[in-house]
């Protein structure tokens, strides 16, 4: 099962974010900043590691593009996937998101079909992708 770590300092969006990821099979975990994220990834070997990371950029104590940037400095953490998901919309932002090492970005609020979709091709569950492509069809 893959392993996700979410992390924002929102409350609500941690637990919308968890729910909707949860639900769909995968197992998650939470971070309230980029700080925290890093702690919980050096305190892991590399089978203990997280398969995807879903990332705010406005937190406290280290933004979201601060965690992708020391994230990609790290041999173990260095190729997983990175989804940015923020109220940001500037195409800046996402540019920055890119150019710090992110995968995907999207805007905040996220529908619950286009996280799954989304984190379902960055994890490679192609049985996930196609439930929920059904979802995002028009």
């Amino acid at each position: 099962m893959s392993r996700i770590l979410v992390i924002d300092d929102a409350a609500t969006v941690r637990m919308y974010h968890r729910k909707i990821l949860g639900d769909a099979g995968w197992d998650t975990e939470e971070a309230i900043n980029g700080l925290e994220a890093l702690e919980k990834v050096g305190m892991l070997t590399d089978d203990e590691g997280f398969d995807l990371y879903v990332v705010d950029i406005n937190m406290p104590k280290m933004d979201g593009f601060t965690f992708v940037r020391e994230l990609r400095q790290l041999s173990a953490a260095r190729q997983t996937p990175v989804m940015m998901v923020s109220t940001e919309a500037q195409s800046q932002d996402t540019q920055t998101a890119f150019d710090a090492g992110a995968n995907c970005y999207l805007i905040k609020p996220a529908k619950p079909q286009e996280l799954v979709l989304t984190a379902a091709l960055l994890l490679g569950d192609r049985a996930a992708a196609l439930k929920a492509a059904e979802g995002v069809r028009p």
